[in-house]
């Protein structure tokens, strides 16, 4: 049996008529900033390929859908889990759903994909938890027709950003080490390319600045799983004048502990460990994690807040860095030198 053929999508339309997909959007909305030579061809595409908005796409030229578009990567892992579940709340309480798609890859193609599929159904405005690079790039190259939050963005490059102060947690967790009597600390980074990792880089190193100690090489990284802690515990449990670490996040940690601990590395007699995110596992971990605690829960509000905001007419609404708390548990100690 022949499958039905594929409905033509904005994508398709903005290939015929050779232009971007912010610019179907704009003639489809009947927005401004659109020759009328382009708009023509973008007509002509639609008509070729019999291209039709579905009823949620029609209803957002009225801004009348309820909808908040939502692209996620990585929803098993626990800051945007918790971060999505705490937005629909606040979605809900203002009187919006959330429609979600997650991608597949990091990469600028694959965040214009999902964020055309939510413009086809007809949000009125685009969260976009996806704290990395590229979405960055993609911003501040379209224009969409409807407000776009950046969840852990970056608010001197995309202007409606929500984040955790990712520093002001680096700063603390390193602090505290020092506070122990470390002479310095070794910081296990996450992946390049996302916000988290710069920031919490940023406030290890200046925290280790301001005290005057050495900041020792970034030799050592992951990607946020406990198998890439446990890499990096395997090759830094070698360097024994290593005693205090700071990983850039707990699953990185717990890895990073399972390999000092089959290494013959005690923590925390031996070596320090502190955590970022304060799992609700943390406590459950050998021995408990010192970790940094986010609120994800405020981190939803706070987007949330910035997509009413913004659709109520309100220019360049802004909100500020959600706060960190260190907790601290048993996998750190005094270190008597």
């Amino acid at each position: 049996m022949r499958s039905p053929a594929r409905q033509p999508t904005m994508a398709d339309v903005a290939a015929r008529a050779g232009v971007s997909h912010q610019t179907v959007s704009r003639v489809l909305n009947d927005l401004p900033g659109v020759r009328e030579e382009t708009a023509l061809r973008v007509q002509q595409a639609i008509a070729e390929l019999g291209y039709r908005r579905n009823r949620s796409a029609r209803l957002l030229a009225s801004r009348r859908s309820g909808l908040v578009g939502v692209a996620t990567w990585g929803t098993s892992h626990f800051g945007p889990q918790q971060t999505q579940l705490q937005l629909d709340l606040a979605a809900r309480e203002a009187g919006f759903r959330l429609t979600t798609v997650a991608i597949r890859d990091l990469v600028i193609d694959d965040v214009r994909e999902a964020v055309d599929e939510l413009l086809e159904q007809g949000v009125e405005a685009v969260v976009l938890l996806l704290p990395h690079d590229s979405v960055v790039r993609f911003v501040q190259q379209v224009e969409l027709g409807v407000p776009v939050v950046v969840v852990e963005g970056d608010p001197s490059r995309t202007p409606l950003s929500v984040a955790v102060d990712n520093v002001q947690g680096a700063r603390l967790a390193t602090r505290h080490l020092l506070e122990l009597g470390h002479h310095t600390v070794t910081h296990v980074a996450g992946p390049p390319g996302w916000a988290q990792t710069a920031a919490r880089i940023e406030g290890w190193r200046t925290e280790l600045e301001e005290w005057g100690r050495p900041v020792p090489p970034l030799r050592w990284g992951g990607d946020w799983s406990a198998d890439s802690g446990f890499a990096a515990g395997s090759a830094l449990a070698r360097e024994r004048e290593v005693t205090a670490v700071f990983t850039a996040n707990d699953q990185m940690a717990m890895g990073l502990m399972a390999a000092l601990r089959e290494a013959g590395r005690r923590v925390p007699a031996d070596v320090s460990v502190v955590g970022f995110d304060d799992l609700a596992e943390s406590v459950y971990f050998d021995p408990p994690l010192t970790s940094v605690r986010q609120d994800f829960g405020e981190l939803g509000r706070r987007s949330m807040s910035l997509v009413t905001r913004a659709l109520a007419g309100e220019v360049g609404p802004v909100v500020d860095l959600v706060p960190t708390q260190l907790v601290v548990r048993a996998s750190t100690a005094r270190w008597a030198s």
